[in-house]
């Protein structure tokens, strides 16, 4: 016995690896309905050692689902995501549509899994780089209390899509080869640069990209008060977002204090002995599903302030795991049922 399964957005970046995810965790797929645009229909995916044809995302393809995953664009999230929802599919969406929805959870399942239980069909998983920055705050709110936090994030190209990966790769042999690409995907070449400049620029100045971690950072933390300002910054790595995080907390701590919570946190691990070259980087938490926190250590100028450098695969715990992991929790509280 297991679930019928949508994966809407089965081609692209985050859709692809949703399908991994669901294989290397036995999540009980009896039926797969693997979709995508109108555009990326009749193409092929892998799953299970099957290849499964990829169908065209329509209300009637999503019909008789228990769960559907849409890794695909806000628009077609905000015209199929309710009907499927409605139809009585539960739908995790990862995409900007729904997650400031007051009537829609917006969930890390290490962070504030309760939140599921008012849930109406629809679920909201955050942004790949607010994920891992909650994760890694939990333990330190739940123990010291949290002031304020001011994060700088380094994005990988990936969170953009397949395009930018190919545009990555297309500026690194083009100057290797002394010629000139032009960007077509970012307004400035990112190959052997830095972008401050994630999403659309919006209000004050700031991107959506650092909105997004302001806005979902206070809803999953249940904050709604907590000083959070961020920069986003997009860099020439091909997966793992990384993030220097300023942080001061509410009641008296330690650099050790702070360890220990985090040790003991579901989904952290501590890599913090910068003297030895141990502290995580993109390279090494690319594949993983966990936070890799690192180069933990106190501000001299401010009280109760430290910083910490927060590492995570932005296509696996960023997005896909994350996914599978809400429908993970929801299953081992007893909804859906099996059929």
């Amino acid at each position: 016995m297991g679930f019928r399964v949508a994966v809407v957005g089965a081609t692209g970046l985050v859709g692809q690896q949703v399908l991994r995810v669901l294989e290397e965790r036995r999540f009980p797929v009896e039926e797969l309905r693997p979709l995508a645009t109108s555009r990326s229909a009749g193409r092929t995916v892998e799953f299970g050692g099957t290849t499964w044809e990829v169908g065209e995302a329509t209300a009637g393809a999503l019909a008789g689902v228990d769960f559907a995953f849409f890794a695909a664009s806000g628009d077609v999230s905000k015209e199929l995501a309710p009907v499927a929802a409605r139809a009585g599919a539960v739908v995790i969406d990862k995409s900007n549509t729904f997650r400031m929805d007051p009537e829609v959870p917006l969930v890390v399942p290490e962070v504030n899994g309760h939140a599921l239980a008012r849930h109406r069909n629809l679920i909201a998983s955050p942004n790949c780089s607010t994920i891992q920055l909650v994760v890694a705050l939990k333990p330190i709110l739940d123990r010291f209390g949290l002031e304020q936090v001011v994060v700088s994030t380094y994005q990988a190209v990936s969170g953009t899509g397949a395009a930018a990966l190919d545009e990555l790769e297309a500026e690194v042999r083009a100057g290797v080869e002394g010629r000139v690409h032009g960007p077509q995907v970012y307004p400035q070449p990112i190959a052997f640069n830095v972008l401050p400049h994630c999403d659309r620029f919006e209000a004050e100045g700031y991107t959506l990209e650092e909105w997004k971690l302001v806005r979902e950072t206070r809803k999953i933390l249940e904050q709604p008060g907590l000083a959070v300002t961020a920069t986003a910054v997009r860099v020439p790595v091909r997966v793992g977002h990384s993030e220097a995080v300023w942080l001061r907390t509410r009641e008296e701590a330690t650099v050790d204090d702070l360890r220990s919570a985090l040790q003991a946190a579901p989904g952290v691990v501590v890599v913090d002995d910068p003297g030895a070259g141990a502290y995580p980087t993109p390279l090494q938490v690319a594949g993983r599903d966990e936070v890799y926190v690192g180069r933990l250590r106190h501000d001299p100028a401010v009280p109760r302030a430290f910083w910490l450098w927060i590492v995570a695969d932005n296509l696996r715990k960023g997005a896909a795991t994350n996914a599978v992991q809400i429908a993970e929790a929801l299953v081992a509280a007893g909804a859906p049922s099996r059929h």
